[in-house]
């Protein structure tokens, strides 16, 4: 686990394996942001010359690796571009340096320790440059380099950055080290939803899931409730439970309840956790099975916002849902035709296995609505539909109050995270009306993520505030790198989630 520390320490005597500097795109060429000074002057302050010289721009994502001069200790000098050089009297913007520090950590695999000279003036600069390096040196080699390739002489992938010191900063100031140590809290439980996204689906089963939670619950004071498969069946949970028959590893319904004692609102947090997504009997096509170990991102999502406000000691109360299970085809398995009827008591037809995920948020949602809270907001990887609408990079947002959708989407955009706003038209829901049960799973082909969404509303407590976040494209990227995010698990939505609880227990959502 990469370590964060603030540090005071002047450049001429720091003693760090790189040191990071941050340079921009300027109307003359490349131009050395505010931290670095002191480097610059160790260049006879033409530090943007070489750089220059050496085909550097200065634009975002850009690393040029440089040899110190004499008069530093430290051995490398990294320059990471940011972009455009802000205009007079402007700074640089949170995600602009988040993203830069999470470039510039990422290069440094191996490295054991590395100096960020980056622009962190305001705790808001410190807090962004921290979350951007933490995120950046994640990796997950956990199924890597093992002890017999080690005796082989094989040494197995270097392990991320270790050590981090930023620059420029007072360890003392309260504000300096408040946005410090949210962002190693925040930091640490996303990349711990990253893991366990990535990690194989034959050894995060919905047991194993649960025990997780369970560990964690007990590290951080929080309450853990879990259903295993009897008391499932016990108290009528035949979304879950249908889903989860076709599976030799049984379904979980996972209770996660932060409480502070000094909490005026409760936030109810929802998560689709299917440990892995065969589509059932509904087949999915070659090609579309293999990356299906995401399909409990939600989850995972949920979970790590429910510890991270634990950790901060948020004065809100949090309930995290974990609706856990594997849809696989046997022949136990629900088939397309069948009838379930779920914890609410209403009855699905269910047309497509694959529309697995609903029918799990469907009965969680409904027992999350049972103790009242202030507002709910469900997580899932839900509909391919959503990624056609939206890409790979954007989360849609569906609400049954506009105003709190709204919300949530600057609290997103605020934190960095690419969401858009999603309606929810009435004339879908006929779609889903079934001559058999009091609604399908499945309604019209086109529109599909907003008939998920639809089907979702159904199961919510009459007069509480919903909001429904579709994370298929963000949760899981296949593609290279790129800024703070990893191949693989990228913790969407967490960053939304604790932001909203932090907002919650301000009173600002009111």
């Amino acid at each position: 686990m990469t370590a964060l520390t603030l540090s005071t320490a002047g450049v001429a005597k720091l003693r760090a394996d790189v040191i990071v500097v941050g340079v921009a795109k300027g109307a003359k060429g490349p131009v050395v942001a505010p931290g670095a000074e002191a480097v610059d002057q160790a260049f006879d302050g033409k530090l943007g010359t070489v750089l220059e010289t050496l085909g550097a721009v200065g634009g975002e994502g850009e690393v040029t690796k440089l040899p110190a001069p004499s008069g530093l200790k430290t051995p490398v000098v990294l320059a990471v571009g940011l972009g455009s050089a802000p205009g007079k009297g402007e700074t640089y913007g949170s995600e602009a340096l988040r993203r830069a520090a999470g470039v510039a950590a990422r290069s440094l695999p191996g490295v054991k320790k590395a100096a960020f000279a980056l622009p962190v003036e305001t705790p808001e600069g410190i807090a962004a440059v921290a979350e951007g390096a933490l995120l950046g040196a994640y990796a997950f080699t956990v199924y890597q380099g093992g002890e017999k390739n080690a005796q082989r002489g094989d040494r197995g992938p270097k392990q991320p950055l270790a050590e981090i010191a930023l620059l420029g900063t007072k360890p003392r100031d309260k504000a300096h080290k408040a946005a410090a140590e949210r962002a190693i809290a925040l930091t640490e439980e996303l990349n711990r939803a990253r893991d366990l996204v990535n990690t194989p689906p034959n050894d995060l089963t919905p047991e194993a899931f649960a025990a997780v939670a369970t560990a964690a619950g007990k590290d951080h004071g929080i309450k853990v409730q879990v259903l295993d498969e009897t008391a499932l069946a016990k108290g009528g949970y035949g979304g879950i439970l249908g889903v989860g028959k076709g599976s030799e590893n049984p379904p979980r319904l996972v209770k996660l309840a932060y409480t502070h004692p000094d909490a005026k609102k409760t936030l109810a947090l929802v998560g689709k956790g299917i440990t892995y997504d065969s589509g059932g009997i509904s087949l999915k096509p070659a090609g579309h099975n293999e990356t299906m170990k995401c399909d409990m991102s939600g989850a995972a999502a949920v979970f790590a916002a429910v510890v991270t406000a634990a950790r901060l000691g948020l004065r809100v109360n949090v309930t995290g849902w974990l609706a856990l299970a594997e849809n696989m085809p046997s022949g136990s398995a629900t088939r397309p035709g069948d009838v379930l009827r779920m914890y609410s008591g209403k009855t699905v037809e269910v047309l497509n296995t694959d529309a697995e995920g609903r029918l799990v948020l469907a009965d969680a949602l409904t027992r999350a609505s049972e103790e009242n809270p202030d507002a709910i907001v469900d997580v899932a990887t839900l509909t391919g539909a959503m990624m056609l609408a939206l890409g790979n990079r954007t989360f849609g947002i569906m609400a049954n109050d506009d105003a709190f959708r709204t919300s949530i989407h600057e609290i997103a955009e605020e934190v960095g995270e690419a969401s858009w706003p999603m309606p929810l038209p009435a004339d879908l829901r006929k779609g889903m009306d079934s001559p058999t049960a009091d609604i399908a799973n499945m309604g019209e082909r086109m529109g599909g993520g907003l008939v998920a969404g639809l089907f979702l509303k159904e199961f919510v407590g009459e007069g509480i505030t919903w909001a429904h976040l579709d994370i298929a494209g963000p949760a899981f990227h296949e593609g290279a790198p790129y800024g703070y995010t990893p191949k693989g698990g990228t913790g969407s939505s967490v960053r939304t989630l604790v932001r909203l609880a932090e907002r919650t227990a301000s009173g600002d959502l009111g």
